[in-house]
């Protein structure tokens, strides 16, 4: 780990980081975090019957459009061409509610955790939405990256 901070520069300004010299690499990063709900909430995307429609395929489709689009809510990251985006969910009857994991990839010259972390928490921000109108006590939780492979930095895995 470094104690440097990459997006200031020597006058302690913000700014983008030049990656133009950095080697082109195949770069993963999964991104995971949870939303916790009422039981009858889960029960309600279980079966299928939320009013809206399709809780979970809508939130999964919400999830890749926003790694798509996140260096247009995130200042300094860079546009990236994103070769895959996946986004998977774990029922948890025992919390209740869902694990979340996003998935993205590219070949560039930086990496993708910000969009892999965009993923995840708009796919749970959409959850959410689909169904407040029965549980606005939904709580989301331990959003983080999970995995990070590929560029100088090499592979982190979260414990």
């Amino acid at each position: 780990m470094t104690n440097t901070l990459t997006h200031f520069d020597g006058k302690g300004d913000a700014h983008m980081v030049d990656v133009g010299q950095k080697p082109i690499t195949d770069r993963i990063a999964v991104a995971r975090c949870h939303i916790q709900m009422q039981p009858g909430t889960f029960d309600i995307i279980q079966q299928g019957s939320a009013k809206k429609g399709d809780v979970l395929g809508v939130a999964r489709i919400a999830g890749i459009m926003a790694a798509k689009r996140t260096s247009d809510l995130i200042p300094l990251c860079h546009p990236l061409p994103i070769t895959k985006v996946t986004v998977e969910f774990s029922p948890r009857p025992d919390l209740p509610g869902y694990d979340i994991e996003a998935t993205v990839k590219t070949t560039g010259q930086t990496g993708v955790e910000m969009e892999a972390l965009t993923a995840a928490s708009v796919t749970a921000l959409t959850v959410y939405d689909m169904t407040k109108a029965v549980d606005k006590s939904m709580q989301i939780g331990e959003l983080r990256v999970a995995l990070k492979d590929g560029g100088k930095s090499g592979r982190f895995e979260a414990p």
